[in-house]
């Protein structure tokens, strides 16, 4: 049900009742005031420009402070982003301030892909308040709200027109961050050409399609002033730590050799706008703007990939329960078809895997065969050698024991012979 429906019906169902005498709630402002202070505040700022366009030192001289930080270069590889909190305190308010600037940004040659850090980083913050969103035990309360309220893009006084690196950017981010548009360095152009760069600025904003942060007006008590300060974007400002006496006083300013340039003098700059409107004005609505509109759309599109909606195919509400459930069953039918489908593929491995066994095992016999069957040939060879062998040596035994024979049987015969030729000759 829509939220006006249930206005509607709250109103149409409500009576106005008289009071006789004093009840006591009127103190409820009181009491959200005294907790909100008792809790403090925290507020991010996100610094997006190009290196040496005065990033910190506009932080310092809105602040009023001295920030520590160190001095960026030129020759960053690419864009990192760096984030420092300070714990800042006025009368009894307390106020966590993050500031969190592009190091490196604008500096590269190719400049394709550098506002990709930045929105990893503010879809980063984005991510780490969901997921303590979505915890059973979350303690919001004490959470250390890191989502970017405010995006202050500082643009080059160029005094002609923006850069395409500057159109790219903020079309990237105004969907996720309030994007306030600033000359930085405003100094150095003159009052007309001034003129002529917002003008230009604006129209390139609208031709392109950026949405940058307007001031709201639906309150009455500041729809006048913001009115009018939304007809001043982008602020041209100017920072300065250092303080010159002007008169009887002591004030920012910087000094040039030709003369003095007041920060706070409006009819020198916007700083004084730029401050009443981010600080004094507008900083709750800047927090309440990251949450209802750009963490919410974040928030709807991530659990949308998810698989969680408020309404099924019949347009009928749709409870968490329901899509739990549904995304259950989901998960398990896809499991289930997984673990299908990883059996059929173990079956059909196995099916392969024993057919190149058998083809294995049939090589490994054929092969076998062919080793046994030259086995068995060599084998017949050395027994057909073996046994032509054993014929020689039977022959030559046999012609050595002829020899032998005929060799006894010669002397035996000389003897008889040499007996028979003495008796002879004795007779």
């Amino acid at each position: 049900m829509a939220a006006t429906d249930i206005a509607r019906q709250v109103g149409e169902g409500c009576r106005t009742v008289p009071l006789a005498g004093h009840v006591g709630f009127d103190s409820l402002p009181d009491q959200l005031v005294n907790k909100s202070v008792s809790q403090g505040f925290c507020f991010n700022i996100l610094c997006v420009g190009e290196t040496g366009l005065g990033k910190s030192t506009l932080m310092d001289t809105l602040f009023n402070t001295k920030f520590e930080g160190e001095p960026a270069t030129h020759t960053q590889p690419g864009v990192q982003l760096r984030s420092n909190t300070y714990d800042l305190q006025e009368s009894n308010v307390g106020l966590k301030l993050t500031i969190v600037s592009t190091v490196g940004f604008g500096d590269q040659i190719n400049k394709e892909d550098s506002y990709k850090p930045i929105v990893e980083f503010i879809d980063a913050q984005f991510e780490a308040y969901l997921q303590e969103e979505l915890k059973i035990r979350r303690v919001l309360h004490t959470y250390h709200d890191s989502r970017i309220h405010a995006c202050l893009y500082f643009i080059a006084p160029t005094g002609h027109s923006l850069k395409s690196l500057d159109l790219v950017t903020m079309k990237k981010l105004d969907s996720k961050v309030n994007i306030i548009p600033i000359i930085a360095k405003s100094d150095t152009i003159s009052k007309s050409e001034l003129t002529k760069f917002k003008i230009k600025i604006t129209s390139e904003l609208v031709s392109n399609g950026v949405q940058i942060y307007q001031f709201p007006t639906d309150d009455e008590s500041v729809a006048e002033i913001n009115g009018t300060m939304n007809a001043h974007l982008p602020f041209a400002v100017i920072g300065s730590t250092e303080e010159v006496k002007i008169g009887n006083k002591m004030m920012k300013a910087r000094q040039y050799p030709w003369g003095t340039v007041q920060v706070e003098n409006e009819a020198h700059c916007d700083f004084v706008k730029l401050r009443e409107m981010l600080i004094r004005v507008n900083m709750e609505d800047l927090r309440e703007q990251t949450h209802t509109r750009h963490y919410e759309l974040y928030r709807r599109c991530k659990l949308e990939e998810m698989g969680f909606k408020d309404t099924d195919p019949d347009n009928k509400p749709f409870s968490l329960q329901e899509t739990y459930e549904a995304k259950r069953n989901e998960f398990l039918g896809e499991l289930q078809k997984k673990e299908e489908e990883m059996r059929q593929m173990f079956v059909q491995r196995v099916k392969e895997k024993e057919a190149e066994l058998k083809e294995a095992e049939k090589e490994l016999h054929e092969k076998f065969d062919r080793l046994k069957k030259l086995h068995q040939d060599e084998k017949k060879k050395l027994e057909d050698k073996k046994k032509s062998l054993d014929d020689e040596v039977n022959a030559f035994k046999q012609r050595k024991t002829a020899a032998e024979l005929l060799q006894s049987q010669g002397p035996q015969a000389g003897g008889s012979q040499t007996l028979k030729r003495d008796k002879e000759k004795k007779n």
